[in-house]
């Protein structure tokens, strides 16, 4: 059986790989494209996905999102990383297709409540849109089957942040929408660093779905230079983690990774902005602002030698 998803996403290098492999896993139907700000700019980002849709024919829907956080100033878009194109400035042609002419968060409104119980929403950029449609509509709490996230840094195997020494980039991006996402009352699982720096994409890999996922591969092949150029500046590593396309690997098989559960707060102001802390342990205090809150799944380890199997698995029906 299928799971239903809508895929919301800032494109982005790793956000190409995961709509891409979602598009291509016959365990998913993926029913929309939600965009946000991000690693690109709202205008860049919907381009993107529009690109993507027109190009390898996908039959999803495409809306546009929010542009900025909920509260905190912008912080930009994420160029050094994604290029100025969010494409790593691989020349691409103008879409010819249009965005639903909905907003994000109301065409995830609107989808959920036509099929109560049926779609996961998988984000893999700041959590804007998301928090903007509890905001509007916070009974979709009830119909959502499942939230699956890729943000967030809870320290396990000492991974703690990547743009600043404690916060990872999505939830810092928008940390006040990441608080009300973790909090409401629907299951979350997040898959952050703690996994996703546990897996990794080496430049022989990627050479490897170039060779054997057709177009696809050599898309990604490409997209992939300007990101891993940035990998080998910043870290000295030839390759990258594999962020975005874990959540959509957990989606397709859970038992990739070991959860443990906890509510889940996020600092949004000060020096430790975007800092993601789930209470793990049952412990009792006279002020305690999790006590109240939903227990919320944190992935914690990853099979990752399975989870790349499966990705170059799946893409190579591409080929």
């Amino acid at each position: 059986m299928t799971t239903k998803i809508i895929l919301d996403t800032d494109p982005g290098i790793d956000d190409a790989m995961a709509i891409l492999f979602a598009e291509a896993s016959p365990e998913i139907e993926l029913v929309g494209l939600t965009c946000v700000f991000g690693n690109a700019d709202i205008d860049t980002s919907t381009r993107n996905a529009l690109y993507l849709k027109e190009r390898f024919g996908f039959q999803c829907d495409v809306a546009k999102g929010a542009s900025q956080p909920l509260e905190r100033p912008p912080v930009g878009a994420s160029v050094a990383v994604h290029g100025e194109n969010g494409f790593g400035d691989v020349a691409i042609t103008e879409p010819t297709i249009s965005a639903d002419p909905r907003p994000a968060h109301q065409y995830i409104i609107d989808s959920v409540k036509a099929a109560p119980g049926e779609i996961t929403l998988v984000a893999v950029g700041p959590l804007t849109n998301l928090a903007l449609a509890l905001q509007q509509a916070p009974e979709i709490t009830d119909l959502v089957k499942e939230v699956v996230i890729m943000g967030g840094a809870f320290g396990t195997h000492d991974h703690t942040g990547n743009v600043t020494p404690f916060a990872e980039a999505n939830v810092h991006d928008d940390p006040h929408a990441a608080d009300i996402v973790f909090t409401a009352a629907w299951p979350v699982t997040v898959v952050g660093l703690d996994v996703t720096h546990e897996a990794f994409f080496s430049n022989d890999y990627i050479d490897t779905l170039r060779d054997t996922c057709g177009e696809v591969g050599e898309f990604i092949w490409d997209i992939s230079r300007f990101y891993l150029d940035f990998y080998k500046a910043r870290m000295g590593v030839d390759g990258c983690f594999v962020h975005d396309p874990s959540a959509i690997a957990y989606v397709i098989d859970p038992s990739l990774f070991e959860v443990r559960k906890g509510p889940i707060r996020v600092v949004c102001d000060g020096p430790a902005e975007g800092l993601t802390l789930q209470k793990h342990k049952d412990t009792k205090h006279k002020t305690d602002d999790w006590a109240d809150k939903p227990a919320q799944s944190v992935a914690v380890k990853v099979n990752d030698q399975a989870l790349l199997d499966l990705y170059l698995d799946t893409m190579s029906r591409f080929g």
